[in-house]
Order: C-alpha cells, then sequence, then structure tokens
C-alpha cells in the first residue's frame, strides 16, 4: 500500500537549533545580554533583550537596529534550518524565542519611527509564524 503526502498541508514547523552556552550565560553567569551578543552573535535572543532595553530606555532608533540584527541573524539561522520562507516558527520552542522576539520588536520600533509599512509587514510575518508569539508579544 502507497501512502501520499497532503500537498494542501503547510510546511512543517521549524525548530532552531538550541545554543545552551548561550543560554548559561544570561542565566548562571548572569553575563549582559550585549556580551553574550558579542560572543555568540547570531542568538536572536541576546538581540531581542538589547531591543527590548533600549526601547524601554527611550532610544527607540538603537532599539530598532538592535531588534534588526537580531531579525536578520534569525532569518539566517530559519533558512539554514530548512525554513522556505513560509510556515510556522512555533513560539513553544525556546530557541525560537529570540527570533520571534525580535520581530516583534522589530514591528514595535518600526511603529515608533512612522515606518508604518514595516511595522504591518513585521507584525503580519509574526502572527503568521506563530499564532501564540503573536498574542504572547503584542499585548
Amino acid at each position: 500500500m502507497t501512502t501520499h503526502t497532503n500537498l494542501l498541508g503547510g510546511p512543517d514547523p521549524t525548530h532552531l537549533p538550541e545554543n545552551e552556552e548561550a543560554y548559561r550565560l544570561l542565566g548562571e553567569e548572569s553575563r549582559s545580554p550585549a556580551e553574550v551578543a558579542a560572543k555568540y552573535p547570531t542568538f536572536s535572543l541576546a538581540w531581542a533583550m538589547l531591543a527590548d532595553d533600549a526601547f524601554e530606555a527611550g532610544r527607540v532608533v538603537e532599539s530598532y537596529a538592535y531588534a534588526r540584527t537580531g531579525y536578520h541573524r534569525g532569518l539566517d539561522a530559519l533558512r539554514r534550518a530548512g525554513w522556505k520562507g513560509h510556515g510556522p516558527i512555533p513560539w513553544s520552542h525556546r530557541a525560537n524565542r529570540g527570533f520571534l522576539r525580535c520581530l516583534a520588536a522589530l514591528a514595535r520600533a518600526a511603529g515608533e519611527i512612522d515606518e508604518k509599512d514595516e511595522a504591518e509587514r513585521c507584525r503580519q510575518f509574526l502572527k503568521d509564524s506563530s499564532e501564540e508569539a503573536y498574542a504572547e508579544l503584542t499585548r
């Protein structure tokens, strides 16, 4: 008996690889996000934390730059993980959260500097990637 793939179904969820050392530095060693980003520049969570810290301090352009960096590093990682430009990026997978947080931070900062089209594109990308992340990060 032959089974067929459901051609109407979407792509499988993408799960980024974990970086246990980066998490350890942030947690156990209480290293700053800047230190972790410098040591592991592909670790989007550090960039997301930098973006959030800058935004909370009123440094919106700096927040935008941090979020944009983490977003692009995350896109590179997603492509290496087999992502083809669309499909689910589950919030439930810890390693995906840095990218999704950068995407939300980029939407937020873009909105603050009146880059309305980019803000909307990023919000929609976040929602399309993970409804759970969208609900969590756009409250």
